[in-house]
């Protein structure tokens, strides 16, 4: 079974836009089934493609099994069905303590919104907060990736 325990919080972009990063890879994602107990995602990361379905939150924690599928295959999939869907340029940032910070810059209909989040091993993990993290965002619906697909906000 796998198990996503993340935390999410909108970035002070500013601080962000000032920061030496490493390259990003862009994302591109669309939500085939988009309902509050589940989510099924077809995403392309770069050079590949993935399939993803979720279930709901419970905490911070929510179930999710992700697995590779052809490039081509999503990009079919994502081009013939047209899904709601979002993109982003999506940054990986070491945390320090093992984990790692994805920062998604968002594009498209939420051209301007910067997230970060960082998966943890257990939902009471301690882990160092970056400078340029501002406001949590965790359990704010209007902040999962499903629902800017359908619900953009700018920033």
């Amino acid at each position: 079974m796998g198990i996503e325990i993340e935390r999410k919080f909108l970035v002070k972009k500013e601080l962000w836009l000032a920061l030496e990063k490493p390259e990003g890879t862009h994302y591109r994602q669309g939500y085939f089934m988009n309902m509050h107990d589940r989510v099924l995602r077809i995403r392309i990361a770069g050079d590949q493609g993935f399939i993803t379905i979720k279930g709901a939150a419970e905490g911070i924690s929510r179930l999710e099994y992700e697995y590779q599928i052809p490039k081509a295959d999503a990009e079919e999939m994502l081009n013939k069905f047209q899904p709601e869907g979002t993109e982003k340029i999506r940054y990986r940032i070491p945390e320090g303590n093992g984990a790692v910070w994805e920062v998604d810059e968002f594009l498209g209909a939420n051209k301007g919104l910067i997230v970060a989040e960082i998966e943890l091993n257990s939902e009471d993990q301690q882990f160092l907060r970056p400078e340029w993290l501002d406001k949590e965002v965790t359990s704010d619906e209007r902040y999962a990736n499903s629902n800017l697909a359908l619900r953009p906000i700018q920033s």
